[in-house]
């Protein structure tokens, strides 16, 4: 393969089949996530919660007395807008499954915790979760789980940047494209656009 085939330059990330290797995990990635995706559908609507409503009671149920949840702190673990969080959380506080106590030290702050309407409705979520996680994750050791936690959880840290520059560089390349088809234009092209520009005026 060519090196203006690959999709990848870092030497860690080639092989001697070129990127062939990071494209198979990519597309094993996008399967596993399509299925977690699926999965997490299917917990949410057993309880009639929306995906991120899950989550978010998820995610506040694994917060502890000494390092309570806020809004802004379930949006980073989430990885989701703290406004987009908000809306989601006071439906789950008009619904009872939430309360909002202020902060001890910070009166502009809230500390979210599960109602015990909110537990129960964990309680019954969890009879499902427990077998589809097993199946999902049964199939790794302990080393390979502690593992793959720490590595999705470096690799999670880091999209956001990564989408960042390929924003940026998309516009680069689209710049330099356009600037190569103008030089590449025909003389004559380029004169004709500029008498039409200049009859029109």
């Amino acid at each position: 393969m060519t090196d203006a085939l690959l999709t990848a330059s870092k030497p860690e990330l080639l092989d001697k089949e070129g990127d062939r290797t990071l494209r198979g995990l990519l597309y094993d990635y996008f399967a596993f996530g399509r299925g977690l995706e699926a999965c997490r559908e299917i917990f949410a609507g057993f309880v009639d919660l929306s995906p991120t409503q899950y989550l978010i009671l998820i995610a506040i149920k694994n917060s502890s007395a000494e390092e309570p949840m806020g809004v802004n702190q379930v949006a980073e673990r989430l990885y989701l807008s703290g406004a987009f969080v908000t809306n989601e959380i006071n439906k789950l506080v008009s619904d009872g499954f939430l309360e909002k106590t202020p902060h001890p030290e910070d009166g502009r702050r809230v500390q979210l915790a599960l109602t015990q309407r909110g537990m129960s409705l964990l309680i019954r979520l969890a009879t499902l979760q427990r077998p589809v996680n097993d199946a999902l994750f049964g199939l790794l050791t302990r080393e390979e789980f502690k593992m793959l936690a720490q590595l999705l959880s470096r690799l999670a840290s880091n999209a956001d940047s990564a989408l960042k520059l390929a924003v940026h560089v998309q516009a680069m390349l689209s710049l330099q494209e356009d600037q190569r088809a103008s030089t590449a234009s025909p003389p004559d092209s380029r004169k004709k656009r500029r008498a039409t520009r200049r009859s029109g005026r």
